[in-house]
């Protein structure tokens, strides 16, 4: 019999990424999306496009991580073997304009859903989506697993306490509760809002002739960015082991937004400097400079290592994006890597 996953989260990028993973694995794979008055499952057409019909091993439930009761409901009727809490209100310049919404899902939500494990006698193994914007003003560099927390905005103080309730209920109930604490990952299904995706979506449409200017804010703030197809497998990995634990997930490298900038434009021969204007609105109300995680214990514990290298990750989601706008200006479908 094969295993069951519920994902929250699903429609997201690293959902889609992960349910695409999973159904190849042979799951039975359950996702909690939120009704909308529009169709917000663009990213996972590539699962019901298979030929190999994994689409039919992929079950969409409505509801949210509000809803403490339907949470219950669902997870009694699915009775998972593995849970990932993937669900946020994760864009951390918005959680400083709705800090109590940021915080009531993606903080709330945890315990929540929890609970629901807890109340419902269903003891699956459960992915705690943490991030590195938990350490925030950072204390140590690179970061680690022990280093402390310094959180420097709304959506990393809701990510920390989702963080530390996964640990509480891991060492109050015995549950086998693991946390990624994931560092920037990227990839042609990233948000438009998100700054990566808004370069290279620029960059293709700059190119086309359709746009002249990008506007952004601090190009000085420097990630430690990874390909998010390759982070999933990670959040697999740490529900396979016999102990639960948790786990930075990063490559080790960290490059400025500038970079990304000149790497991005540079790869369709183009200087970036003429198109791109400073914009304050961009600028966070307190800033994160410099993230950058050492991923030593995923690689000798789980055997999880970065494959690709940021300026492929770059020339590949902005290939994908060119290939996007080029599809879409022949009413072709989405294009997606």
């Amino acid at each position: 019999m094969s295993k069951k996953a519920l994902i929250t989260g699903i429609t997201g990028q690293d959902g889609s990424y992960l349910a695409e993973f999973l159904l190849e694995k042979g799951y039975e794979v359950h996702g909690l999306i939120r009704r909308a008055s529009t169709f917000n499952t663009g990213r996972l057409d590539s699962i019901y496009a298979d030929p190999h019909a994994a689409g039919a091993r992929l079950h969409l439930h409505y509801g949210d991580l509000s809803e403490a009761s339907a949470l219950a409901r669902l997870v009694a009727g699915i009775m998972p073997d593995e849970v990932y809490n993937l669900a946020a209100q994760s864009h951390v310049r918005v959680s400083f304009d709705s800090p109590e919404y940021t915080t009531d899902v993606t903080a709330t939500g945890a315990i929540r859903l929890l609970e629901a494990l807890r109340l419902a006698g269903v003891r699956p193994r459960f992915y705690q989506a943490s991030s590195s914007e938990m350490f925030g003003k950072v204390q140590a560099i690179p970061q680690t697993e022990t280093t402390p927390f310094y959180p420097r905005s709304p959506y990393g103080c809701a990510k920390l306490y989702a963080h530390w309730i996964t640990i509480n209920y891991r060492e109050s109930y015995g549950l086998h509760a693991s946390n990624g604490i994931l560092f920037n990952h990227e990839s042609p299904r990233r948000g438009e809002t998100f700054v990566t995706r808004k370069i290279t979506r620029a960059v293709a449409h700059i190119l086309a002739g359709l746009q002249d200017k990008l506007y952004l804010g601090n190009l000085d703030a420097r990630r430690d960015w990874g390909y998010a197809r390759e982070y999933v497998e990670a959040m697999w990995l740490m529900l396979q082991q016999d102990q639960p634990d948790d786990y930075v997930i990063a490559t080790g490298e960290t490059h400025s937004i500038r970079e990304f900038l000149e790497v991005a434009f540079g790869h369709v021969n183009l200087d970036w400097q003429p198109y791109v204007v400073i914009d304050p609105r961009y600028y966070r109300p307190a800033e994160v400079d410099l993230l950058v995680g050492d991923a030593r214990k995923a690689r000798e514990r789980l055997g999880w290592v970065p494959r690709t290298r940021f300026a492929d990750l770059v020339t590949l989601m902005v290939d994908a994006d060119i290939a996007l706008l080029r599809a879409h200006r022949e009413g072709r479908s989405r294009v997606t890597e």
